[in-house]
Order: structure tokens, then C-alpha cells, then sequence
């Protein structure tokens, strides 16, 4: 039986532009898992190079990478400084329509 050869996927790899990272991000978010959405943040980060990010946010690298990781806790700080300095927003939308008055 031939074995199979498997490469570890990186998603930092495969973002081609704003929007790519915005609805990647916007999936994370919508997951729930803050988490999940901290490595998100990471995986864009590290695609626009996480030394230029760590700078244009105010934060040091080896920090970011922590803070970013799948088991780190960022402050929600961070977080706004990191979502700024990617090109990014952070929107609110209602999670449920509101029923119209009848």
C-alpha cells in the first residue's frame, strides 16, 4: 500500500486580498469561539507580516503571537488595535430581525 503525503494546510497562505481576510475574520466572528477568533486574527496577521502589525498597533511581536495564538486571551484592546492596523472594521448587526409591527 502506497503511503500518502500530507502537507499542513495554512490558511496566512491563501489570503489574496482585504476581502479574502474580512470574510474569513467575519466566519470566525460568527463562529462564537474567541478562540478561534484570536487565530484568526493571527492568520491574517501573519499574512500581512506580523512584525509590520505588531508596529503599526503598538504591541510587541513576540506578545502579538502569543496574544494571537489559539490559546491566547487578548485583551479587547488588542484586538480594536490589531483590526485597525490589518485595514479591517468591526461591525454590529442585529442577530435576529426585528418583527415588523403589524
Amino acid at each position: 500500500m502506497t503511503k500518502t503525503e500530507t502537507t499542513v494546510w495554512d490558511p496566512a497562505n491563501h489570503f489574496t486580498n482585504s476581502e479574502d481576510m474580512a470574510a474569513y475574520l467575519e466566519a470566525a466572528l460568527e463562529d462564537g469561539d474567541p478562540r478561534l477568533v484570536a487565530a484568526a486574527l493571527g492568520d491574517i496577521a501573519r499574512a500581512k507580516g506580523m512584525s509590520q502589525i505588531a508596529r503599526e498597533a503598538g504591541l510587541g511581536r513576540e506578545s502579538l503571537y502569543k496574544a494571537l495564538s489559539s490559546s491566547g486571551n487578548p485583551e479587547l484592546a488588542t484586538v480594536l488595535k490589531v483590526i485597525s492596523a490589518l485595514g479591517l472594521q468591526l461591525h454590529a448587526t442585529p442577530a435576529v430581525e426585528a418583527e415588523t409591527a403589524v
